[in-house]
């Protein structure tokens, strides 16, 4: 646990920054609406291309602190290669009412549990997009920044059987943490569950006994918000349900940046860690040349090489290099993916306003007061906004 005037100062300046969703931008994003229970209290915005045949793909978008779903969306390009290569994007939007900072809540108890909360409102959005638009299950990806990665992560964790890849970056491993302190400590690289435990929290997440997505994990060296060791914490976490070996099989060269790969027994892809040299916070894009795509803003970085296009070309949902030509497939890299999810649908009801309990919940479901440093901090975090 770092000291109290240090978290503070962070607060005070996350509480200072100029909100990325206040930029101008297009906004070619339209409104789900009617799509369940909605428990966590989350807009769901969408975008279909033209003429999108039947049994098209969905990827799931989630935005990071500060920003929205529409100014995501313009800075990291989804939606114009979903009309380049004929797939549907589903983004997720934190409310304000939720969290101050529009942060996704991946370190709440309540809301990264599997048919709880902001996870379970997103898998609802999940199956209403599938049902309306006669989407293919098998092949249903997910991936975020920052928060949204955290909370990619937490949707891979607990509904492993509905994705068949994913993608993280500058995000933290599922499980990491249940307090926002705990979650300013990790997000600096202190502290944390151990790799078995980290594997444990994994596979534990959800009943799921089949094969586990694919999943692609991107990170900045000179990250100061997610210390690069949570990138490497991710890549643990996730060995233990792929069966591989601590060591990449390969390494390589891709856009001047470092890729690694780790396959299973079959010699298939099932983890890739990209790490950016001298990159900061934020996703990784290339906006010039034939390829280029999305636009560079606050989190949004340009750096010679396409996160975007890449995560889709991992998933088979696009061409690594030409920005179209590039056919969906139709076989799934998770053979148990799409599971029906229609009866979790149910009537539409608002999400009763949360009163902060007096103890804090751990990740093994027990409960323990917040005390000492740890309650100081909370009280200070309540003062400023940030906690309920």
């Amino acid at each position: 646990m770092r000291n109290i005037s240090d978290t503070i100062a962070r607060l005070s300046a996350m509480r200072g920054r100029t909100a990325f969703s206040q930029q101008s931008h297009p906004d070619s994003l339209s409104d789900l609406t009617a799509f369940g229970s909605n428990p966590g209290a989350l807009r769901a915005r969408f975008y279909i291309p033209e003429n999108l045949p039947r049994g098209a793909a969905l990827v799931v978008v989630l935005h990071g602190c500060t920003q929205t779903a529409a100014g995501y969306d313009h800075g990291s390009g989804w939606s114009r290669l979903a009309a380049e290569e004929g797939f549907a994007v589903l983004l997720p939007e934190q409310q304000r009412a939720n969290n101050a900072n529009l942060c996704f809540n991946w370190f709440v108890p309540e809301d990264v549990s599997r048919d709880r909360g902001e996870a379970l409102s997103i898998r609802q959005m999940i199956e209403a997009m599938v049902t309306k638009h006669g989407l293919d299950r098998r092949r249903v990806f997910v991936t975020g920044l920052s928060a949204g990665g955290a909370m990619a992560a937490a949707m891979l964790a607990t509904y492993p059987e509905v994705f068949a890849g994913g993608a993280v970056i500058a995000g933290l491993a599922y499980g990491t943490a249940s307090t926002i302190p705990e979650a300013f400590d990790r997000m600096r690289g202190h502290g944390g569950p151990s790799q078995s435990e980290l594997q444990r929290r994994l596979a534990q997440a959800s009943p799921h006994q089949g094969s586990w997505p694919k999943i692609s994990i991107w990170q900045g060296t000179a990250d100061h918000t997610v210390a690069p060791s949570n990138a490497d914490s991710l890549v643990a976490q996730w060995q233990g349900v792929h069966r591989v070996e601590a060591s990449p099989v390969r390494k390589e060269t891709v856009d001047g940046q470092t890729r690694q790969v780790w396959c299973d027994a079959d010699g298939n892809a099932v983890i890739e860690k990209y790490t950016i040299a001298g990159m900061g916070h934020g996703t990784p894009l290339k906006t010039g040349g034939e390829d280029g795509l999305g636009h560079a803003a606050p989190f949004m970085l340009e750096v010679g090489i396409s996160s975007t296009r890449r995560m889709a070309a991992f998933w088979d949902l696009a061409s690594r290099d030409a920005p179209r030509g590039a056919k969906p497939k139709a076989t799934a890299a998770n053979p148990t993916a799409g599971t029906d999810l229609r009866p979790y649908i149910a009537p539409e009801r608002s999400r009763p306003a949360r009163v902060e309990p007096a103890e804090q919940p751990r990740p093994d479901g027990s409960r323990a007061s917040a005390t000492g440093i740890g309650k100081t901090i909370e009280d200070a975090l309540r003062a400023a906004g940030l906690m309920r």
